[in-house]
């Protein structure tokens, strides 16, 4: 259980950390599932007994003053050695309680994390686990603020503060019906796809601004029938014929196997693979049960590593 469940981080200091993370106050209010005045009245009360302003608003997003990335940087710091600590308390039983924390984008969640969680529940029965779903930048995010151990994304940067565990790069491919045209070539180029209907990716989503990019350097046009950041509603409208779906394998596997879908990569000099990383914080943060959900997922990129080569 993270550190501000158990009260340890005080209620002000947590819905600061929060307006820092996001840069807007109704975010944090969503996240907390308060009323945005509520957490504007924490920050003026903070920034009162502190006798110094925290944010400055910079177009349309709040930045954090000098005084605000002193108190960040020392919070961030304090949350650590706190999680630290309830990750020694729960080994003092051999991890056999506690909790873990992972942040993941929707594919994983879908199709990589049910499996290594079964396997991990067989050593850790009593381990709670917190999943977050989450876009790669906010996983990352999750991560970098200690809210997380572990966190998968496509495409993103760690940082300096985390550990990279392992990564599989993943082609993208066209998610159609098994009796389309599309099913029975071995691979596809972009040119291949000029003119048809597609359900996309929202910009939301790294796949979504990757995919316009090679588009427009193969100066190739799509007709997007819908866009959406939800995987499985991507999947599910393929699988209806509503529209080709450009995606990973990730977390279709099993439409794939039943023959649902099929999956064709695409293979196309404009178009780069994917790469999903996972990463951890220092060893010394997190729980031993952390560290072997962590092994367990890494083993399974490097399934999916083999599999992509085959």
């Amino acid at each position: 259980m993270g550190d501000h469940r158990l009260k340890l981080i005080a209620p002000r200091l947590h819905h600061f950390m929060l307006v820092a993370r996001f840069g807007s106050v109704r975010r944090a209010a969503q996240a907390l599932d308060v009323a945005p005045s509520s957490v504007s009245r924490m920050l003026s009360q903070l920034e009162a007994d502190l006798g110094a302003p925290l944010f400055e608003r910079v177009r349309q997003r709040l930045e954090l003053t000098s005084a605000g990335e002193m108190l960040l940087y020392h919070a961030r710091a304090s949350q650590s050695e706190l999680t630290r600590a309830c990750a020694e308390i729960a080994d003092l039983s051999g991890g056999a309680r506690g909790a873990v924390a992972i942040a993941v984008i929707e594919s994983a969640a879908r199709g990589l994390l049910p499996d290594a969680l079964a396997e991990f529940w067989r050593k850790h029965p009593a381990v709670a686990v917190e999943v977050k779903v989450e876009s790669s930048q906010q996983s990352i995010e999750r991560v970098a603020d200690g809210e997380c151990d572990l966190a998968l994304a496509f495409d993103a940067r760690p940082p300096r503060s985390a550990r990279r565990l392992a990564s599989a790069a993943l082609s993208l491919g066209v998610l159609s019906l098994p009796r389309s045209r599309f099913a029975r070539h071995a691979s596809l180029r972009l040119s291949d796809l000029a003119g048809e209907l597609v359900v996309a990716s929202d910009p939301s989503l790294l796949a979504s601004i990757a995919l316009d990019e090679a588009l427009a350097r193969a100066g190739v046009e799509l007709t997007r029938r819908a866009s959406t950041n939800s995987i499985g509603l991507m999947v599910d409208l393929a699988r209806r014929g509503h529209g080709l779906a450009i995606q990973t394998r990730l977390g279709v596997e099993p439409e794939i196997a039943t023959g649902a879908l099929a999956f064709t990569p695409l293979r196309d000099p404009q178009l780069r693979a994917r790469e999903l990383i996972l990463i951890s914080r220092p060893a010394k943060d997190i729980s031993e049960a952390a560290l072997h959900l962590g092994k367990l997922i890494g083993q399974r990129l490097e399934r999916l590593s083999v599999a992509e080569a085959a």
